[in-house]
């Protein structure tokens, strides 16, 4: 029997261990599973370069409950430990093995997936035990060892009798952590963090079916039998090569990640990298909402098949958050305790790889069936949009396979659009002007208007448009975008030609004035402007810059913030040529402020904007008129 005193340089670092290592207390399973997972690959390894006598077999990882005895077993049939390798590895903390393994055999077990890098997993035992034992046996001929620490610096170390290869861990565990004794709570930690680790994991038995015998009569009753259950997934399909897997593979993972999701994602994208680093992983593009919904916890990080977090910000680019699927990588550095990710050049070269690849996925699948990539359109275009805004190596690719849709569904790239439109929607001083419409139904009477000039009219109604279209515009020189209800067609694209009024100048300012006697000046720019004469007397008009500062202030505008405080104003455009303008000039003032009241209610009706007590006594005068 040998005793002693761990070699640490802090006295008191197992206090230090379960106040401040970990984040997460339960963080301890996933780190023993871990370690028991990298004894079991390190023998694979060397049994496989010839190096270990022994037969490697089919080794699995086994987690047991001792509820009475308030003890949890975590056994592997790795490589174990001789007494010495116990003295050396786990007395001196932070002497990481796997780190002296990998160093050893760098050369030969570059892919052996060997996952821990700190040595300090071992220690987070002593979050949640009072007492640890370690009964190992290595797979070199030489007696088992037994290692028992109450959490203080001091350990015995004396022989065992174990004659079987590998490495139980014994957690005495605490009176304030009874709670990793609860069958529901290890089985969730596994599920959670080791559901698809490279080696089986065994807790406890499940019971199977037996097939019905042929011969069996019709009061037949189904024989159950107990089998090990194997609570993880060894081989998840990101660890295959993309050649092996069919749709229904990726479908059939898709839910295995996420199983209470009960709609089929879209299409999906398999990562697969190994210079000048290690990624694979596979992302998928879930049907998405109008809403820029960044919803942090869909993708989940491994590394070498360890769960380490949903949270993958700054790995993944910020637009592709929304989406959902794993990344893996054993080159994305991390802290001590694996939990958040450290500044480091590799992770910027992993978020470039990333956007390059989705960027080539979308154009691969734009050019190999446009017409399915457009029947999607709608729901991947706001993950689309939010990249060309944030991430400047997607917009450059973007405009082969961006989309704006027109009113008709047909679907044009920016620069198919600007073909298209360039003969009828360039205006007289050589600029192009793309219409566009938020909502289809609130804009229809604008819409129509434009429709019957010969104009297209595009559906941009993702809440970040206007953001968009400054940058498009920032970006193309000679092109502009204005929604339908911004002014009266013919201002928002000028010609040469314009239209003759009927009324004088002197008239124009009568009118104008009897109108700003009965409209809030507050709310309304009153415009006098000669349009055709079976045109809307009345239009309502939001002028487009703005409305779009206060848009892009909603939604994060930045040096924008100020106009979102800004009351709504609206042009009233009065039709100099219609018969209204003239009868106004002509009637009583008592009938002038009744057909004011009645046009302008019917203005707002067409921009949806007379609700409430206005409404209610817009239809009673309406149907007091019709008697």
């Amino acid at each position: 029997m040998s005793t002693g005193k761990i070699n640490v340089s802090v006295e008191n670092i197992f206090p230090l261990i379960k106040k401040f290592l970990y984040s997460d207390h339960e963080i301890f399973l996933r780190e023993l599973v871990s370690n028991a997972t990298d004894a079991t690959l390190k023998l694979k390894h060397l049994t496989g370069i010839g190096e270990a006598k022994v037969e490697y077999g089919n080794p699995f990882i086994e987690v047991k409950i001792d509820k009475e005895g308030k003890k949890l077993h975590i056994i592997d049939q790795g490589l174990g430990m001789t007494a010495d390798e116990v003295e050396k590895y786990i007395n001196q903390v932070a002497f990481s093995g796997a780190e002296e393994f990998l160093e050893k055999y760098k050369d030969s077990a570059k892919d052996t997936g060997i996952i821990g890098h700190f040595g300090l997993g071992f220690y987070s035992a002593f979050m949640v035990a009072e007492k640890v034992e370690i009964i190992t046996k290595s797979f070199k001929d030489e007696p088992a060892a037994h290692w028992t620490c109450d959490g203080s610096p001091e350990f015995t170390l004396v022989p065992h009798d174990k004659t079987t290869r590998g490495t139980e861990i014994i957690l005495h565990i605490a009176e304030d952590s009874t709670e990793f004794l609860e069958e529901h709570r290890i089985g969730d930690l596994l599920r959670k963090y080791n559901k698809f680790m490279p080696i089986p994991i065994k807790f406890g038995t499940r019971k199977e079916a037996l097939p019905k015998p042929e011969d069996a009569g019709e009061d037949y009753k189904t024989e159950f039998v107990d089998v090990d259950n194997i609570i993880n997934n060894p081989e998840p399909a990101w660890t295959k090569q993309p050649t092996d897997l069919t749709d229904e593979d990726y479908q059939s993972f898709y839910r295995e990640l996420y199983p209470m999701q009960f709609e089929d994602p879209l299409f999906h994208i398999h990562l697969n990298v190994d210079y000048p680093f290690n990624l694979t992983g596979i992302l998928y593009f879930p049907k998405m909402s109008q809403e820029v919904q960044m919803q942090k916890d869909k993708i989940q990080l491994y590394q070498n098949q360890v769960f380490v977090t949903d949270n993958v910000e700054g790995i993944v680019p910020e637009f592709l958050g929304m989406l959902r699927g794993v990344i893996d990588s054993p080159d994305i550095p991390l802290n001590v305790s694996r939990s958040y990710l450290q500044a480091d050049g590799n992770v910027k070269k992993i978020s470039n790889y990333i956007t390059r690849k989705v960027s080539d996925k979308l154009k691969a699948l734009f050019n190999e069936n446009r017409t399915d990539f457009e029947q999607k359109w709608n729901d991947i275009k706001i993950v689309l949009e939010y990249g060309m805004l944030t991430e400047p190596k997607f917009y450059e690719k973007a405009g082969d396979f961006v989309l704006y849709p027109t009113i008709e569904d047909k679907f044009y790239t920016l620069s198919e659009l600007k073909e298209s439109v360039k003969d009828i929607q360039t205006d007289k001083n050589g600029k192009l002007v793309v219409l566009y419409t938020s909502n289809k139904e609130q804009q229809h009477s604008y819409i129509d208007i434009a429709k019957e000039k010969g104009y297209q009219v595009v559906v941009l109604d993702s809440p970040i448009v206007s953001h968009l279209i400054q940058k498009l515009e920032a970006d193309n020189e000679n092109l502009t975008f204005a929604r339908v209800d911004a002014d009266h067609i013919d201002k928002l694209i000028q010609k040469e030609d314009s239209t003759l009024s009927k009324l004088s100048d002197e008239e124009k300012e009568q009118l104008k004035g009897v109108i700003e006697n009965f409209v809030p000046k507050a709310n309304y720019t009153v415009q006098i402007e000669a349009m055709d004469s079976n045109s809307t007397p009345f239009i309502l008009t939001q002028p487009e810059f703005m409305r779009r500062m206060k848009e892009m202030s909603q939604t994060g505008g930045g040096g924008m913030m100020g106009f979102g405080n800004f009351p709504e104003m609206y042009n009233l455009v009065i039709n100099s040529n219609s018969d209204l303008a003239a009868t106004l000039l002509k009637a009583e003032a008592n009938a002038q402020e009744e057909l004011v009241k009645q046009a302008l209610d019917l203005a707002k009706i067409s921009q949806g904007l007379l609700k409430g007590e206005e409404l209610t006594a817009f239809v009673k005068r309406s149907f007091e008129r019709i008697k």
